[in-house]
């Protein structure tokens, strides 16, 4: 949901045009880089969160341990993956923010949605990181129930 609105909030709000000018720019520093920056981690993170998704509803289905153990571990490396880049897509756009000159946004427009967009993706380290601390906690699940089935087979019933 969050990539939702960091996506949202920077395509509905985040170019401005002023009225001398006949261009858009982006509300960020003028820096068209962090507008595309924003917009594609909003897009690609909501893509990849509807991929897993699609993996968490399969899981149950998959009937090898060796290919849980792949599924889920993969899973701890994208999440990781996307809570580092959440993190850069946040210092980055703060950074921006940051040096925005007063003089280019006179009306302050957009200014809720371009804070909306660095307060979530904020959010998104967190939960992109509690995302893979989770998977942590399965992939051992999974090591353990290996480990006690190899330990302890089934026994046969007379």
């Amino acid at each position: 949901v969050f990539s939702i609105v960091v996506f949202g909030s920077i395509v509905n709000e985040g170019y401005l045009n002023s009225p001398s000018e006949g261009e858009e720019f982006c509300i960020y520093n003028r820096n068209a880089s962090a507008c595309s920056y924003g917009v594609a981690m909003g897009v690609l993170a909501f893509l990849t969160c509807l991929l897993y998704l699609a993996l968490d509803v399969y899981f149950p289905q998959i009937s090898s341990v060796k290919d849980r153990k792949k599924a889920v571990l993969s899973d701890i490396g994208v999440s990781a993956f996307w809570a580092f880049l959440w993190f850069v897509g946040f210092c980055y756009l703060a950074n921006q923010w940051q040096v925005s000159k007063p003089k280019d946004n006179p009306l302050n427009e957009g200014t809720d949605a371009a804070r909306a967009a660095i307060a979530f993706s904020f959010f998104s380290i967190f939960t992109w990181s509690l995302t893979a601390a989770l998977a942590v906690r399965r992939f051992k699940d999974l090591t353990f129930q290996e480990e006690y089935s190899t330990l302890f087979p089934a026994s046969a019933q007379p």
